[in-house]
């Protein structure tokens, strides 16, 4: 048996997901972007893809544009603030994606301040609204679920905040797109982010959500597609696997919610059963918490930077953080942000609503046996 319990890294595919690429990988190859009747089949797959999309988050098909994934897309809302909105200071976090951070670094001309922090990585609103306060055209740039700790923002109390002091408000929805009722109306937001391959569709595909008030000019030039705000052929096969899986997604997030917080729940009980000494890392609260992600705090053995090796030789996957810097020696940025203890092994299990029961139980099984017995040999 196998234990696939790294899927804050990357879903399964739904079935149905790729059923409707396989039909349209079949039977529509024309450019969408040609004028023949091949092209214009295309095209109107995608801007009826666009619709449901915008449908599921309450937004306007005009407001959604298509891009590579996550990554892209929080890339061109950031650069869209500062290079055609007016934006002079950011206001973020130090335990924000890469994607975000290594973006707002990249722009030298602007000011950058972090939002204080707790110990569990939850913003500090009193903090926010004192930055706010300054005056300066800002736009806040906050994710609304750690990747690594899953601990989840209010968007709609930062919402407010930023509407008060006229400040453009960004938020990272990578992970808890499809996993959470997202209302742009209802929230009062600019810029929201997705990646297919978070909740059961295809690597590659996202797309960024563009309050239509705003007007911003594209990161990638060449063509007029996606309404001229990003150029080159759309990716059809990757856009309708999209929105089908945001679609089934949406139809039982409540459902998906309880299922997954009850295997969270009991993993949880049963690491604090059999692991002496364990912790967490971030908010484990459920109405705090991205139900989806857990990050285990174990005890201290010498053998540590061993321990992912020993669980994937064991059929247990999973992970020490994001997947996007797992290759790195350098430990958590997101642990650095909240001071937590970096030197004791961390790992992140995270679940979606294919994992099951049985997963888990050989997953514990599994850690159960290696870190007791890394325990025994230290």
């Amino acid at each position: 048996m196998r234990a696939y319990l790294d899927n804050a890294a990357t879903t399964p595919m739904a079935p149905e997901v790729i059923d409707v690429m396989t039909d349209v990988m079949k039977n529509n190859f024309g450019n969408p972007s040609s004028q023949h009747s091949f092209g214009r089949e295309s095209k109107a797959i995608i801007e009826h893809a666009r619709r449901t999309v915008a449908q599921l988050i309450h937004a306007e098909a005009k407001e959604i544009i298509f891009t590579s994934g996550g990554t892209e897309a929080d890339n061109m809302a950031i650069s869209g603030a500062v290079n055609d909105l007016g934006v002079t200071r950011i206001i973020s976090s130090p335990i924000e994606h890469h994607a975000v951070g290594h973006s707002i670094e990249s722009h030298k001309k602007i000011s950058y301040n972090h939002v204080k922090l707790s110990a569990t990585g939850q913003v500090d609103l009193n903090h926010l609204e004192s930055l706010l306060q300054q005056g300066e055209k800002t736009l806040v740039s906050l994710m609304h679920a750690n990747n690594e700790i899953g601990t989840l923002l209010d968007l709609k109390a930062v919402s407010i905040l930023c509407r008060k002091y006229g400040a453009l408000f960004h938020s990272d929805t990578v992970q808890t797109m499809g996993h959470y009722p997202i209302n742009v109306k209802d929230i009062d937001i600019d810029f929201i982010t997705c990646a297919a391959h978070k909740f059961h569709g295809p690597k590659g595909i996202g797309f960024l959500y563009v309050n239509k008030n705003l007007k911003i000019t594209p990161v990638i030039h060449g063509g007029s597609q996606e309404r001229g705000l990003r150029g080159g052929t759309e990716n059809l096969i990757g856009i309708v696997g999209l929105a089908k899986a945001l679609e089934i997604a949406n139809q039982d997030i409540a459902g998906h919610q309880n299922y997954v917080q009850g295997l969270k729940s009991y993993m949880i009980d049963e690491l604090k059963k059999r692991i002496p000494g364990v912790e967490f890392h971030g908010e484990i609260d459920p109405a705090k918490s991205l139900y989806t992600v857990l990050n285990v705090k174990f005890p201290d053995f010498e053998n540590k930077s061993m321990l992912l090796f020993l669980l994937d030789l064991d059929g247990v996957a999973c992970s020490g953080g994001s997947a996007c810097t797992s290759g790195a020696s350098t430990g958590s940025h997101v642990l650095r942000g909240i001071n937590a203890d970096n030197n004791r092994p961390n790992v992140r299990f995270s679940f979606s609503r294919y994992t099951t029961k049985a997963e888990i139980d050989y997953a514990l099984e599994k850690v159960e046996k290696v870190v007791l017995g890394q325990l025994v040999k230290s």
